[in-house]
């Protein structure tokens, strides 16, 4: 990689060396696709999203992976910027030779009923406005097939865009939710909202005092 500013460099080098000692709770592989996420969510698509994608494939992440998460992803950070990422990530593999899809694909049940997510949830969300619960329940529809990424790495992207977009409520106790559900410990989601400090300090300081209250909550013994 060119080197741009020498102080910067070192700046960046001495982060990522206290990120990889302080989370290891993270693997290789989610820590790629968590930082890929930043960059659909920042659109930072330029040099730190090449760097990502080949950090994302010495991880294991396939091209299908990836096109999973841009898939997935489009449904927090919106359909626009899922797009620049997936004509940047085509552009990335012609201009690089790597492998590309093999068109692994899930089953998108566009003209199907009904909803994976949790009925109170959906509930609510109609009571707040019909016509927007619909649109929640064929996005999520959607994506019920997928299986390429796990339910664990879905649950901790989901979190980091809760924490890039400062959603702090109801979705962020959902996806916390659904990663404790996947067997992710308290430590390990602590270490996803950790490792999101390298987009966003002051973001994740203040998700983290919010992280804190729900975890104490969800994990809390029933008397």
């Amino acid at each position: 990689m060119e080197c741009l500013d020498a102080v910067f460099d070192e700046m960046a080098a001495a982060t990522d060396r206290l990120l990889q000692n302080e989370i290891p709770e993270l693997s290789a592989r989610e820590k790629a696709l968590l930082c890929l996420t930043a960059d659909v969510c920042q659109q930072t698509l330029g040099l730190p999203f090449a760097q990502h994608v080949r950090m994302a494939a010495d991880s294991g992440v396939s091209a299908d992976d990836l096109r999973e998460l841009l898939r997935f992803v489009a449904y927090d950070s919106g359909y626009p910027a899922a797009l620049s990422a997936l004509a940047r990530l085509a552009e990335l593999e012609r201009e690089h030779g790597l492998p590309g899809p093999t068109g692994r694909e899930h089953e998108v049940n566009a003209g199907g009923t009904g909803s994976p997510l949790p009925a109170a949830m959906r509930q609510a969300v109609a009571a707040l406005d019909e016509p927007f619960s619909r649109y929640m329940d064929l996005q999520s529809r959607m994506r019920g097939g997928m299986r390429l990424l796990s339910v664990r790495e879905r649950a901790f992207i989901t979190m980091t865009v809760d924490v890039l977009y400062q959603t702090l409520a109801e979705s962020f106790r959902a996806h916390l939710t659904r990663a404790l559900g996947a067997g992710a410990t308290p430590e390990e989601a602590r270490a996803v909202v950790r490792f999101s400090a390298r987009f966003g300090m002051t973001k994740a300081w203040r998700a983290m005092h919010v992280l804190d209250t729900l975890l104490a909550e969800l994990t809390a013994t029933p008397a």
